[in-house]
């Protein structure tokens, strides 16, 4: 997975986001980043909020585990998770970006 980077205590992830969409969810892989729509507005870091508090709830981590090491302004990001296993990630998330196989 190319936008998932290992860490010493958890991963990094390549995000690319779409604001005020009409649902929150994984919307596949987009080059080299994981799509990740949210439907917040993209103002006063509302989105950023928004996409913290979606991985908090989809990893099962804490709000405070997850930071935003760049892109706060604009649609590509890159996301610190800590507290989980990079290979738990990948199954969370899925092979195809949208979430665990049914």
């Amino acid at each position: 997975m190319p936008f998932l980077q290992e860490q010493d205590n958890g991963f990094i992830l390549a995000i690319q986001v779409q604001p005020k969409a009409s649902k929150a969810r994984l919307a596949g892989i987009l080059g080299s980043a994981l799509k990740v729509c949210v439907t917040a507005p993209p103002v006063d870091g509302k989105a950023n909020e928004a996409l913290i508090a979606f991985f908090a709830k989809l990893f099962h981590v804490p709000k405070a585990a997850i930071t935003v090491l760049s892109g706060h302004q604009g649609r590509r990001k890159r996301l610190a998770v800590s507290g989980l296993a990079a290979t738990r990630a990948r199954e969370i998330i899925g092979p195809a970006g949208n979430g665990p196989p049914a």
